[in-house]
């Protein structure tokens, strides 16, 4: 019967080999080589890229990308773990239906949410026309409206890793701690925090690497003015420079490889990977 199974594995597997393990290996020759477009006639290996690397709008934008993730992932995680703890601690009956209405809206294109998003940011908006007002506020093009969508991006991630950890923390624990005397801030800090750590650290993990190596939201809300390594990766493989956009995407891969090792040490049940 297993074997039978099995055969149903095998186009996954072929898949899986085509879309992400052979373009893999295709970064990684195109990393240490030189090439026009992806033509091999002029084929040759160089590590010129890697002296790219050292440029100053590279190195600003890793310290971009960095800066912006590590920003997004507190603020994500502070509103993300008050809103996680309201809804575990709410008596409503479906839950479920509550937290259906937090990631609706990752349902929908995400060029889309972010285009929508960008155009209440500008000075003159869907809403000004319809309220017939006016807004001297304009956000579209500066540091806080990227963060602003990231932050509305990435936050469900975030909440629904904390309140997976929360679900599974026994009760009789909390009540424990209450009948030693400890107050309901004792509690949380002392029992409460401790046992969700493992969903603290999946959400960081799962809103930091997004935030650091997409591009979108960059593009549209900072209007060009920010630019992020996911801007020039993007800007590489569209002016066909596909050896420093591989490189750049390797260097992003073996993050994303690194923050899963530790995802899997933290979390080895895979409690908190909904």
């Amino acid at each position: 019967m297993d074997k039978k199974f099995k055969l149903f594995a095998k186009p996954y597997l072929v898949w899986l080999f085509v879309l992400a393990i052979l373009p893999i290996f295709v970064m990684l020759f195109l990393s240490v080589t030189f090439t026009e477009g992806l033509s091999l006639e002029n084929l040759e290996f160089s590590l010129y890229q890697f002296k790219v690397l050292m440029e100053r709008a590279v190195l600003q934008a890793f310290f971009n990308s960095f800066f912006y993730a590590f920003l997004t992932t507190v603020i994500s995680l502070v509103f993300g773990y008050i809103l996680a703890y309201e809804i575990h601690k709410s008596r409503f009956k479906n839950k479920f239906f509550i937290l259906t209405i937090l990631i609706l809206p990752m349902w929908t294109n995400l060029l889309l949410r972010t285009e929508a998003l960008g155009n209440l940011m500008e000075k003159n908006n869907i809403l000004t026309n319809l309220l017939n007002v006016s807004n001297s506020l304009e956000l579209k093009g500066k540091m806080i409206g990227v963060i602003i969508g990231l932050v509305l991006t990435y936050m469900p991630f975030m909440i629904l890793s904390i309140y997976t950890a929360l679900e599974k923390i026994d009760i009789s624990l909390e009540e424990a701690a209450l009948d030693l005397g400890l107050t309901p801030l004792q509690k949380f800090w002392k029992v409460i925090f401790p046992l969700s750590l493992k969903g603290v650290v999946t959400g960081s993990i799962l809103v930091f690497l997004p935030s650091m190596s997409g591009f979108a939201i960059s593009q549209v809300l900072g209007s060009g003015n920010i630019v992020l390594i996911g801007n020039i990766i993007e800007a590489s493989f569209r002016t066909m420079d596909y050896n420093l956009g591989s490189l750049l995407s390797v260097i992003i891969l073996v993050i994303i490889l690194g923050a899963l090792y530790i995802v899997s040490k933290v979390d080895k049940e895979g409690e908190t990977l909904l």
